[in-house]
């Protein structure tokens, strides 16, 4: 414990009327009460200092913010992603209540903080008394809320718990992943055989392949399919000559979400669980895709395969209609921006994917040269989770001259089936035409690199719009050293280039924070939109150019996510960290602002009716404008753009 100490009768009085103004405290009587505050402690945090950690021991308290703020994360791919912050009267860390296993989530302290820790043991008594405490606590774990009661459902928590609902347990999106625990192996040596037969005894569908228990490959039904049954090896030959490897590890605290994302990003079905998570330590179980599917109703794995096996654009629309719902279901679970965009992106790439393939078959004869398809602009971020318009481009291998226009043609053609595809599905045509269809985005990669040379070195009005725009892609199909090509020569003509980089903070600093004097929200004046709130214009795009320009000075590559470049950000610079994770923070919650919004409105979101926010989401919201101030004070002073107020 931090900084605990007894408390003495004054004091407990003094956490006994505090306490008595929140639920489930206000159900008790006020002698229970200070009984109860007479053993609690009291902790001072720090700002940053962490109250528990994930994979900790619970503790044997359970707490409440008395003042400040205490921040609840959950790690992914090694990034904090903060999930919600609780504020005074708010209770945390109830897993000891109700589970044995360690802590699902950090808490750490976003501002100096006092918390009261009440032990558990002593407050079990009055929870086993009272049916209202005890009602409030199961619905609080259980729901996933600090405060079920709170009818504004004012902080969702993704926290602590397995949901018991009636006699189904559903397990919630961050709850560690259920898995066949000391799986049946083979050795390299044994034959395809015998293996084959064991999986049939035993009604698996994959074996791992393991040398002293450390795993080397993976067999599964579909190896014996196409590697066997088709006569490419015999059924006598060993099983390390058809195993897939290398095998994907993972470790054992490995989260629903977590899983899901590995598959989708290697594509496979299975994940080894390992000692510590790498391929070099002994395996202890094994996560297979129906895993996900028994854990998650709502499982992208199911959507990917069924982009896979699409033949017309009314499957493909299907899907992203279903994407829409999951999308919904996760927001309602309040499952990070993040990871939503993640899953979203990879479902919109194998959309994309599968388009560009059907286009391929309806023209009938194969691409003439090498090629990638890109996205660009917001789902080149991967940050597109509400049907908007389309913004892709081609990049081509260079040929002879004079197959030049045929191979473009081509190009051309195939981009103009499958931007009609997209836009089938539910993605409107871009109006400027940013898109490969438009012979100006259908180049070669000399000609790609200079176009974007051009832009780099002679950067007016038009070509920083295209900047932002077209230097935030992402491969989607095809060949993706086409694309690295582009990549380094927008590394290099940007190395060092003040001139580019004032031309690009200068527009990064063309929206300031949107508060007016007496920090009113600046709304829209006149139009279609008047007295409305332009959410994507004055509040993410500023956050999105001062991650794109800051990204790009500091030669980062190959990552186009705004949360994700600000997490890379803060890890090349530690001194400017809160800035940076502040920003993150900012832009996960105003992106959730604009789906949510669009989904209640089938709208693209951009656009706020303020009047329909409730006190505390316009508190939220002008809270998520400071980073904006902070972020282009550092913009300015790295580029020396200090005249700009």
């Amino acid at each position: 414990m931090v900084n605990a100490q007894n408390m003495k009768n004054p004091i407990a009085e003094r956490i006994t009327d505090f306490l008595k103004n929140y639920p489930p405290f206000s159900s008790l009587t006020y002698q229970n009460l200070l009984t109860i505050a007479k053993s609690c402690q009291v902790l001072y945090l720090e700002k940053n200092q962490t109250l528990f950690k994930i994979n900790d021991a619970t503790h044997s308290f359970f707490y409440v913010v008395a003042s400040g703020a205490v921040g609840l994360s959950v790690t992914s791919d090694a990034d904090d992603i903060l999930i919600d912050k609780c504020d005074e009267g708010d209770i945390l860390g109830l897993r000891p209540f109700f589970a044995k296993n360690n802590y699902l989530m950090t808490a750490k302290a976003r501002e100096e903080s006092i918390i009261y820790a009440i032990p558990i043991e002593t407050f079990k008594p009055y929870v086993a008394e009272n049916p209202d405490v005890l009602s409030f606590l199961l619905e609080s774990f259980a729901s996933n809320t600090r405060n079920p009661y709170d009818k504004n459902n004012k902080g969702k928590l993704i926290s602590e718990n397995v949901i018991y609902n009636d006699q189904n347990a559903e397990i919630q999106y961050y709850q560690p992943i259920k898995y066949t625990a000391n799986p049946i192996t083979a050795s390299p040596n044994d034959i395809v055989r015998f293996v084959a037969q064991t999986m049939a005894s035993s009604k698996i569908g994959s074996m791992i392949i393991h040398q002293d228990r450390k795993p080397i490959g993976i067999v599964t039904d579909k190896d014996l399919r196409s590697k066997i049954a088709t006569g490419l090896f015999s059924i006598e030959v060993t099983i390390d000559k058809i195993m897939s490897s290398p095998v994907i590890t993972v470790a054992d605290n490995l989260s629903i979400a977590e899983a899901q994302i590995m598959m989708l990003k290697h594509g496979v079905s299975h994940l080894c669980v390992t000692k510590d998570g790498s391929n070099d330590s002994e395996i202890t179980g094994i996560i297979t895709e129906h895993d996900i599917v028994v854990a998650q109703a709502n499982n992208p794995g199911v959507l990917l395969k069924q982009c896979k096996r699409a033949q017309k654009s009314a499957d493909l629309k299907e899907v992203r209609e279903k994407l829409s719902d999951l999308i919904q279901h996760s927001l309602d679970k309040n499952v990070p921006i993040n990871h939503i965009s993640s899953i979203v992106g990879e479902i919109n790439l194998a959309i994309t994917s599968r388009a560009i393939e059907l286009a391929v078959e309806k023209i009938g004869t194969p691409p003439p040269a090498q090629f990638a398809w890109l996205n660009i602009g917001s789902q080149g971020r991967k940050e597109q989770l509400l049907m908007t318009d389309q913004d892709n481009a081609i990049v081509f291998e260079d040929v002879p001259e004079d197959k030049y226009d045929d191979v473009k043609k081509y190009f051309i053609e195939l981009a103009e089936k499958v931007t009609k595809t997209l836009n089938k599905v539910g993605y409107e045509y871009c109006p400027a035409e940013m898109m490969a269809s438009n012979p100006l985005w259908c180049k070669s990669v000399s000609d790609w690199k200079n176009q974007y040379k051009g832009w780099i070195t002679a950067p007016g009005e038009k070509g920083i719009l295209m900047c932002t725009i077209f230097f935030d892609y992402d491969f989607v199909y095809g060949n993706e050293t086409l694309v690295d090509a582009i990549t380094k020569t927008i590394q290099e003509e940007t190395h060092d280039n003040q001139l580019f980089f004032a031309f690009l903070g200068v527009d990064a600093l063309k929206n300031p924070p949107p508060l007016g004097f007496f920090r009113q929200f600046l709304v829209e004046s006149d139009g279609e939109h008047k007295d409305t709130f332009d959410l994507k214009g004055r509040a993410l795009m500023p956050l999105i150019d001062a991650a794109r320009i800051l990204s790009l000075s500091k030669g980062i590559k190959n990552v186009s996510n705004t949360i994700s470049r600000y997490s890379k950000l803060a890890e090349l610079e530690p001194q400017n960290a809160p800035v940076y994770e502040a920003c993150a923070d900012a832009f996960a919650e105003l992106l959730k602002f604009r789906t949510e919004e669009g989904l209640k409105n089938e709208t693209d979101g951009r656009y706020l009716n303020l009047s329909e926010l409730s006190k505390l989401d316009k508190v939220k919201l002008k809270n998520d404008f400071q980073p904006i101030h902070d972020i282009q004070e550092v913009i300015k002073n790295r580029f020396q753009l200090t005249y700009f107020t």
